[in-house]
């Protein structure tokens, strides 16, 4: 790790503490993660090798962050894994709080709400087609390139091998506002669907600078879900009644949703529509969603 120089602590992540460090050599700033391995006698276990090993593949998309390298070192005879990645000065939960208060209070440009999130969507494709899903997606997560706009996919694919934490080692409670309902509801097979319910978490908030869901508990994240987009029922979602944590809920009948997102035209308001259907067998793909008519003004050869 020597040749690393540590700047500061920008975080404790879910898996760990996460270090600004510049890379001596090259000069180029990097964002170190400690993560705490559940060792096995033989040292690595192979769950957190192949997620590795699968982080990097991914990582060589433009939307997703990095991962330069991997650095192990044995401390007292206890092995820590460094993970390398390149350095985003922010996020997108920090460039949207920037816009809801402080001398840049106002919206997000919808031009620029577009192209993030259709970055997001190219970024949640790539992974899908790799049969990846991220299960924790949400602004914090996202990191964002002001300079060039480029918006990019932390966090990722870790998942499986560090099983997600209830709560985060600050003992913080991880968000549920970004989390599916069928995750909610105790369903133990979801699919790439229960990322599409996180991006059109994200994209309502771009648009309105505050959270969609904001729940903080799994009952009342669903309620909040439930009275904006009405109680599901089996008829439109079978077999929902039968999920494990199904309850007897209020019967609220679905709002229009473009109240909720005023700010949105026809076509978005479509295409997040779209991404929240109850059914995850009817929710929108992320590369369905590439061709949406939302994004029909975009200049997509940029991408």
């Amino acid at each position: 790790m020597e040749k690393y120089e540590k700047l500061e602590k920008v975080g404790e992540g879910t898996y760990g503490k996460v270090y600004r460090a510049k890379d001596k050599a090259t000069g180029q700033l990097v964002a170190l993660k400690k993560t705490r391995l559940e060792m096995d006698e033989e040292g690595i276990p192979p769950t957190a090798l192949r997620e590795i090993s699968l982080l990097k593949m991914l990582s060589h998309s433009l939307y997703i962050v990095r991962l330069l390298c991997v650095e192990h070192i044995d401390k007292n005879g206890k092995p820590i894994l460094y993970l390398v990645f390149e350095y985003l000065d922010t996020d997108l939960k920090k460039f949207i709080d920037s816009h809801r208060k402080g001398p840049n209070a106002r919206p997000l440009p919808p031009p620029l709400i577009q192209s993030f999130l259709y970055q997001l969507c190219k970024g949640v494709a790539h992974c899908h087609s790799h049969g990846v899903l991220h299960r924790d997606l949400k602004p914090q997560n996202l990191l964002v390139d002001k300079e060039k706009g480029i918006l990019k996919i932390a966090d990722l694919g870790l998942g499986r091998a560090f099983t997600v934490p209830m709560k985060s080692y600050t003992h913080e409670i991880v968000t549920l506002w970004y989390r599916a309902p069928e995750v909610l509801l105790g369903s133990t097979h979801y699919s790439t669907a229960v990322d599409m319910w996180s991006v059109g978490c994200i994209f309502a908030e771009m648009v309105r600078r505050q959270a969609l869901f904001p729940g903080d508990s799994e009952f009342q994240q669903l309620l909040y879900i439930f009275r904006l987009v009405g109680t599901p029922t089996d008829k439109q979602w079978p077999g929902v009644t039968s999920l494990r944590d199904w309850h007897v809920y209020p019967q609220w009948e679905p709002q229009n949703l473009a109240s909720a997102v005023p700010a949105l035209g026809p076509d978005g308001v479509d295409l997040l529509a779209n991404m929240l259907k109850f059914d995850p067998a009817d929710r929108i793909s992320a590369k369905a969603a590439l061709d949406h008519p939302y994004f029909d003004s975009l200049d997509k050869s940029q991408f």
